[in-house]
């Protein structure tokens, strides 16, 4: 078992340009978790943080543009808001990967935590040079 403190962590880089948006969330929220290490342990954090580049590039497959929806809500009544990915693709694709991965992390603190490690940018540049990241060339 991985105890919190001894996990060796690294930076990723997953250029998204021209994969789609599934492929790309899942590869992202294995690294996240940790789960290409072995000694993974579902109740550790013990994945690593990963840098999404080119989410402006992401490809959605079939008709899904136009049928997939965009759900948000205000929180005060009849203040939902529905609108399609394409839309959403043009306007902020940060937040459209960023709520890919956000449904393939767990859904409690440890999820939460998790997020914090994930940082998506519509171009090709990204201001963590200092971390030397490394691009992501393995499978998946």
């Amino acid at each position: 078992m991985a105890k919190p403190g001894e996990v060796p962590r690294k930076w990723w880089i997953i250029d998204a340009k021209g994969k789609p948006l599934g492929r790309v969330a899942s590869l992202a929220a294995t690294l996240l978790r940790g789960k290409h290490k072995p000694t993974f342990t579902p109740s550790v954090d013990m994945g690593d943080s990963v840098i999404i580049i080119n989410a402006k590039d992401v490809v959605l497959t079939g008709k899904k543009p136009e049928q997939k929806i965009f759900f948000t809500h205000s929180g005060y009544p009849g203040g939902d808001r529905y609108i399609p990915y394409k839309h959403m693709l043009k306007q902020r694709p940060e937040r459209v990967v960023e709520v890919a991965v956000k449904g393939m992390l767990p859904k409690n603190r440890l999820g939460r935590r998790l997020r914090r490690r994930l940082f998506v940018y519509s171009g090709p540049n990204h201001p963590h040079e200092a971390q030397k990241p490394e691009l992501w060339q393995g499978g998946k």
